[in-house]
């Protein structure tokens, strides 16, 4: 039995969380989906657990903004505890609408220790419309990022319409210089994106796909690792398995995101 605890948010429109939880168990933890009342209610405790996954779907519809209405409701009444559970060294991942919240909440990019203050923005992607496809990822392996050691490049699947990444050139300055930014929309080649459609499937500010705080202990991204948790997951997996590419069964680059935020806590 695991003795790492991961909770994974529910409710109000969230609609991964048997993916995440099925993850987090392949990765060698122990997950427990968790309705977002029962924290608020305190009758489910953040002090249980090690890892916090905000789950990718459509909280509150979205219609107030991606990942708002949830960000205002867990900030009004539980606010302290997340910052309590960020200050004693746990983990937090937020996938998609979770990476949403997480900005929104202000948790990230948490700049020089700061997890009250939005910074940044996830607005609705330049082509119009919600994006349902895979996309090639460079990971920076200078980032503090706990997630991404070990990954250089990856494919992951999007589905999203408010994923554009956005900050004022100071902010994003401060990122890049950081290190902060953990991972970008790349060519298959794994060289930049550099803005193009799909490659870059949102109009991100320099390519960016997932940010982490200074610590490298709060990551948020929005392609889904959760949805790529065997190989037969890939799109292409019966081609790359016909031409003799190698395919890890035991490993896809989202189990290994999972893995490491469990061997870190090990």
């Amino acid at each position: 039995m695991s003795n790492i605890n991961a909770l994974v948010l529910t409710g109000y429109g969230l609609n991964c969380d048997n993916e995440t939880s099925y993850a987090f168990e392949l990765a060698g933890a122990k997950a427990c989906r968790v309705h977002i009342n029962s924290l608020i209610d305190g009758s489910v405790s953040l002090d249980e657990f090690q890892i916090m996954a905000f789950i990718g779907g459509f909280s509150w519809g979205d219609d107030h903004g991606a990942g708002v209405i949830q960000a205002v409701r867990m900030k009004t009444n539980i606010g302290d505890k997340l910052l309590e559970f960020i200050e004693k060294g746990k983990l937090v991942i937020g996938i998609c609408n979770g990476f949403q919240t997480l900005v929104n909440l202000g948790l990230l990019p948490g700049i020089d220790g700061d997890y009250k203050t939005r910074s940044v923005a996830l607005t609705y992607n330049d082509c119009g419309k919600f994006r349902n496809d895979w996309v090639n990822l460079a990971i920076n392996a200078d980032s503090p990022c706990i997630f991404t050691k070990g990954l250089e490049q990856a494919e992951l699947p999007i589905r999203h319409g408010e994923g554009k990444f956005y900050a004022q050139d100071s902010v994003l300055n401060h990122l890049i210089a950081k290190n902060q930014v953990a991972l970008r929309y790349a060519m298959a080649d794994g060289s930049p994106a550099n803005s193009r459609f799909p490659f870059n499937p949102n109009g991100s500010l320099n390519d960016i796909a997932g940010i982490c705080d200074q610590t490298g202990r709060v990551f948020g991204l929005m392609p889904h690792p959760e949805a790529y948790n065997h190989f037969t997951n890939h799109p292409n997996w019966t081609r790359l398995k016909r031409e003799g590419k190698t395919i890890n069964s035991d490993q896809t680059p989202g189990i290994h995101i999972f893995r490491n935020a469990v061997e870190y806590l090990q």
